[in-house]
């Protein structure tokens, strides 16, 4: 064989004895010898490649990447999400036009040779000698097919994709191998089958029934002649021949495949003429991949499904496990979201708060007794544009949520009543409550180191007028903040923290709850899914459920359908039916004559609780009928809106609180979810009223340190400060009942001190 120049590239003789070399190795290979890879040849650089015989045996074929589909309880889609858009079909479902068109201009041979054609590479070897160059190639459909193999396999590694398509000896002798393989193993059909299901035809469309999809939007079994023409003529060059960006050089493509297909018998010469007349008809659809396309409002719930798939074990032993299970997609899944209560969140929040507005708005809706996310919304939507956000502010950071949750304010009281009357108290249960007060020290701990109240912090009621004594259904009514620390104190931190262990209420980055009396008053940061998956344990009798959004998924592979195993909620017992029935007891109070009465329903059982952290940052409402447990949250992300003298969804609120803008978001999303639905009771228990004491009986809003958690407190510290971090409560107090609710103080700018990120003050309402 001539050398190489000096300082040059091939010679058109050189190049004419490269492209034989692989012929003659063709030829050999279809002899069955085997030819080591350094050679007299010279078919690649020692040690580049493996001799053919050393190769592996079998074709390594992963199943296709296919797009998932994510489907609501009643089976409507969400969303559709892919790494590749493909939907793997049989050939029956492909059109005999498409079919002959792909063979006639990429291989019009294929039923003739095998997995090599001799005559081809001959051919082509005679054009490029004469053109001084390597102007055609010879790879049969069978080639071509392994090719896309090994980039499937590669996936979205560039470094993988770059060696799967490098034009090399090496690569072409893995290529020849693996194609005599398929031939022997597949057969003809099932290869031409596997090669249009596999290639890229531009616009993100892989397979042929995506592109179809694509261009056309119909099935690639209803392809007439000119269409299929069209899509054939992509493979060779997508980018070149996209008729979406350059109608004028498809057309001209589309053509030749048209002529093509004449001369080698497949259409008559008057067919491909009228067709070659008829103009491109594309009807293109626009890529719609993720959740961003979500329907109904979903795309953050889709994310959440998401989320869950990659994180729970039972989907792979680990991340890369699941991310490979989910990248490959084909997947059907089936999830516990309800139409009607979806429908319901998004016209709520739309109706209440303003996509544009300065704070936003959570819902989540949870079915008690199994788990089931029915409803999740906010109003603003997901995107990355202005008044948009990627953050689900109703689930946790793992999910996808805030770094930190949301305080909850006042919405934490019914954990700790729940917690006394556990331990034995009585729902009678009396303190004397004053207006304000230091925080009790020291108080127990679930180990033996108390917590004390070393700088003397104190907190107080929203209103001078709230002292006590109270007994608890009047001071849950009014959310009087100094009688849920007597409280706390009273039966210490460790009943509190071990029933919301039960009910799994972790803060928003996944910690658990501080031990310290602040935490009564709705300090640390949770996330509604949270709220409304542990007030759900209420409805249900004290039955808590793991909340679940994945009721069943299917996956496609190989053209066989399997199912795979999904989480499934936990049920155990949190608290006992007297401690649950009591709480539903106290809370039917809140809705019926105390802070949440904006809120209630009037047409079945309701029970529920308000919550409004300090400045007024965050306002809640969670609430709940036996078959239904919801959470509203509204607030800035950010926590630097002040919710005073502000609109909100048109409306002008000169202050904020929980009953007021959450407590009605609530009752609509909740009657629209519940419309239809079985009216079901609660089990009374009877708590005697407290007697008439002629005080603590108006209207107001309790405080909360709404900071996600402020190092400082208030007035530096002298009102509710922390300590080193929010150590103990806020200014707190107040009812959040009354139709106005005005703070008996304000506080100046510049007096707010720092924030420590969820290890904060009190709560307001």
């Amino acid at each position: 064989m001539p050398k190489k120049r000096s300082g040059g590239g091939l010679s058109p003789t050189q190049q004419a004895a490269k492209f034989l070399g692989v012929s003659v190795l063709a030829g050999a290979v279809l002899a069955g010898i085997a030819l080591p890879a350094v050679g007299a040849l010279g078919l690649a650089a020692k040690g580049s490649v493996e001799s053919f015989d050393e190769l592996p045996a079998n074709l390594k074929t992963p199943p296709l990447s296919q797009r998932t589909t994510i489907l609501d309880a009643k089976g409507g889609t969400l969303a559709t999400v892919y790494s590749r858009d493909r939907t793997v079909v049989d050939l029956k479902d492909i059109s005999p036009y498409m079919q002959k068109a792909i063979v006639a201009i990429e291989d019009a041979r294929f039923y003739q040779h095998g997995a090599v054609d001799l005559k081809g590479i001959l051919r082509a070897l005679n054009r490029n000698a004469q053109s001084g160059g390597v102007s055609e190639g010879a790879s049969t459909l069978t080639q071509q097919y392994v090719k896309n193999v090994f980039v499937e396999e590669a996936g979205d590694d560039a470094t993988k994709v770059q060696q799967a398509t490098q034009q090399t000896l090496g690569r072409k002798i893995k290529e020849l191998k693996y194609a005599i393989q398929v031939e022997e193993e597949l057969g003809k059909k099932k290869i031409l089958e596997n090669y249009l299901n596999i290639t890229f035809f531009g616009q993100q469309a892989y397979g042929v029934e995506a592109a179809a999809q694509r261009y056309f939007s119909k099935s690639a079994k209803d392809l007439k002649l000119q269409e299929a023409a069209l899509l054939a003529g992509i493979v060779q060059s997508p980018s070149r021949y996209d008729p979406v960006n350059d109608e004028a050089e498809a057309t001209k493509r589309r053509d030749i495949v048209l002529q093509r297909m004449a001369d080698l018998g497949d259409v008559s010469q008057a067919e491909a003429d009228k067709a070659k007349e008829a103009p491109l008809g594309l009807k293109v659809s626009k890529p719609k991949n993720g959740c961003i396309t979500a329907v109904k409002g979903a795309s953050f719930f889709c994310k959440y499904v998401e989320k869950v798939f990659l994180s729970d074990p039972v989907f792979g032993k680990n991340r890369e496990a699941r991310a490979k299970i989910w990248n490959q997609g084909g997947l059907t899944i089936t999830t516990t979201l309800d139409p009607q209560s979806q429908k319901s969140v998004q016209a709520s929040l739309k109706d209440h708060v303003y996509q544009d507005d300065k704070v936003a708005a959570a819902t989540t809706l949870v079915e008690p007794g199994t788990g089931k996310i029915l409803g999740m919304g906010q109003s603003k939507p997901y995107g990355f544009g202005k008044n948009e956000t990627e953050l689900n502010y109703s689930v946790d950071s793992a999910y996808g949520g805030s770094n930190f949750g949301f305080p909850t304010g006042s919405t934490f009281k019914p954990f700790v009543a729940a917690a006394a009357l556990e331990e034995g108290r009585p729902p009678t249960q009396e303190y004397s409550s004053p207006y304000e007060m230091e925080y009790p020290s020291p108080v127990q701990t679930c180990d033996s180191t108390p917590w004390t109240n070393l700088r003397g912090e104190k907190l107080e009621n929203e209103s001078e007028s709230e002292r006590g004594p109270y007994r608890l259904k009047k001071a849950m009514e009014l959310s009087v903040n100094t009688y849920f620390v007597q409280m706390i104190a009273d039966i210490g931190l460790c009943p509190v923290v071990n029933i919301t262990d039960k009910l799994q209420v972790r803060q928003g980055n996944g910690d658990k709850l501080p031990e310290r009396p602040a935490i009564a008053l709705g300090s640390v940061g949770l996330s509604p899914l949270t709220m409304a998956s542990a007030y759900a344990a209420f409805a249900s009798r004290g039955m808590y459920c793991t909340p679940i959004a994945i009721e069943s998924i299917s996956q496609k592979v190989g053209g066989q359908q399997k199912s795979l195993e999904v989480p499934k909620s936990t049920c155990s017992r949190a608290m006992s039916e007297q401690t649950a029935d009591t709480i539903n007891s106290l809370l039917q109070g809140v809705v019926d004559s105390g802070t949440g009465k904006e809120a209630g329903l009037t047409d079945r059982d309701s029970a529920g609780k308000t919550g409004t952290t300090d400045e007024r940052r965050n306002a809640w409402f969670v609430g709940y009928t036996p078959n239904l447990s919801g959470a509203v949250w509204v607030g800035s992300a950010t926590q630097k809106v002040k919710m005073r003298n502000i609109y909100i969804g048109g409306q002008y609120n000169d202050l904020v609180y929980g009953g007021k803008v959450p407590g009605p978001i609530w009752r609509d999303a909740m009657l629209g979810a519940l419309d239809g639905k079985p009216v079901e009771k609660f089990n009374r228990v009877h708590i005697p009223d407290d007697e008439d004491r002629g005080r603590g009986d108006e209207d107001g809003d309790d405080n909360d340190d709404g900071n996600n958690g402020d190092n400082g407190g208030l007035i530096g510290g002298l009102i509710g400060g922390g300590d080193n971090g929010g150590n103990n409560g806020g200014a707190d107090g107040g009812t959040d009942g009354g139709t106005f609710p005005t703070p008996t103080f304000s506080i100046p700018e510049g007096w707010w001190q720092g924030q420590s990120n969820g290890n904060g003050n009190g709560g307001r309402d």
